[in-house]
């Protein structure tokens, strides 16, 4: 049945039937889907009037008595979001009750208050204050007493090198490198916070590293053709990773950044477009002509009309919401398996357009303008590429040939 409209609803949820359906339809669900959530109404609906409930009783007990006795018999069901969308469009008309908030723990209320303090003192986006909140939590949960109370008042520098030892020997160098840095921000928002009687941010030891030790690994120009060729820019998903694939590799963006590009930061009389990087910093970058011509052809003939938002790259499949940088990064990496390359990250196209442009010529200076770093230091990693310079610098090996 591919009719939302000639689904049959009965039951105390009737009423809301077609709102649910033209809701369903506005999103960019198609035919078929949208009839697929209104048969779940239906059986929701005809399941409340067989238990004499009405729509407000549809606590949490009771949705899930629904979900364990009724979803699992039809097959069709289990493969849509569940009741998510439904639940989602009752709630937002008041029909049903709010979903339950989970318990509040101590760990859980102190991590909130430090994500609060992340983005509202230290100005960190909320996709970065969420990574330094998950990279801490093992340490504020491991300081839990029996009775649930967190134990930080008389914490010492010993409790927390002895965490890092225990739990740094199961992390690689740099998921380690990022629990150092986490800990050291977590440990002084405690402290001026009142909550330790002790600074000990200081005590946090540095992971052992060697700064621009590694080597950039970008793509050859053979491996960016495979690359964008993998793309089947008849169909809709194939324009819009195109587009994507192209600004990753001529323009080095981060996946964030392409997720947060909107409608209104296209300037096409100026040839340039605004990205919003790190920080919440907002720079400028040319749109070259190739890139332009890959949104153009995405905007006309990919970018749903029933896209939500201004965001310039949305899901294919309904709902048609933005793109989430980690969205970004599985086109990537589903074009390098389709080109038979293995798996390759969006960061590794930015090391691409970088090495590219040394490649042609360009001056340090200008490669860290286009990526957009803070230090010189950090783009001074490209200088090993060029491996043709760097002859001409190398010394003769004492005791060697002339």
């Amino acid at each position: 049945m591919k009719d939302p409209s000639r689904v049959r609803v009965t039951g105390p949820l009737e009423p809301y039937a077609a709102g649910f359906a033209a809701d369903l339809l506005a999103f960019g669900y198609r035919p078929a889907s949208a009839a697929v959530h209104l048969r779940l109404l239906a059986h929701l609906s005809r399941w409340l009037e067989t238990e004499g409930l009405v729509p407000g009783d549809l606590g949490e007990a009771e949705l899930e008595r629904f979900r364990r006795r009724h979803i699992a018999r039809y097959a069709s069901l289990r493969g849509v979001q569940g009741l998510v969308p439904l639940l989602g469009y009752l709630r937002g008309l008041g029909v049903v009750p709010a979903a339950q908030r989970p318990v509040v723990t101590a760990a859980g209320e102190l991590l909130e208050r430090y994500r609060r303090y992340l983005m509202v003192e230290r100005g960190l986006t909320a996709g970065t204050a969420r990574g330094y909140v998950d990279i801490v939590r093992p340490f504020v949960e491991s300081r839990l007493d029996p009775a649930g109370a967190l134990e930080l008042r008389e914490l010492s520098a010993a409790d927390v090198l002895g965490f890092l030892l225990a739990e740094t020997g199961r992390r690689s160098r740099q998921s380690a490198k990022l629990l150092v840095a986490g800990l050291r921000s977590l440990l002084g928002f405690l402290h001026v916070e009142g909550l330790t009687a002790r600074a000990l941010a200081g005590s946090v030891p540095s992971v052992a590293g060697w700064r621009l030790a590694g080597l950039p690994r970008g793509l050859d120009a053979e491996q960016v053709r495979q690359l964008l060729d993998s793309c089947d820019r008849s169909t809709v998903a194939g324009r819009r990773d195109f587009a994507i694939l192209t600004m990753l590799v001529r323009l080095g963006m981060r996946s964030g950044e392409v997720a947060r590009l909107e409608l209104d930061d296209l300037d096409w009389r100026s040839g340039e477009l605004v990205v919003r990087g790190k920080g919440d910093r907002v720079e400028r970058l040319p749109l070259p002509a190739d890139v332009g011509e890959a949104i153009v052809e995405y905007l006309r003939d990919g970018r749903p009309a029933q896209a939500a938002g201004r965001a310039v790259f949305v899901r294919v499949k309904a709902p048609c919401r933005a793109l989430t940088p980690g969205g970004v990064t599985q086109v990537v990496v589903s074009a390098s398996k389709r080109a038979g390359m293995g798996e390759v990250t969006a960061h590794r196209l930015r090391h691409t357009a970088a090495t590219e442009l040394l490649r042609e010529g360009a001056p340090l200076a200008e490669i860290g303008e286009l990526l957009r770093h803070r230090s010189v230091l950090t783009t001074a990693i490209y200088a090993k590429v060029d491996r043709q310079r760097l002859r001409g610098l190398a010394r003769p090996w004492p005791g060697g040939a002339a």
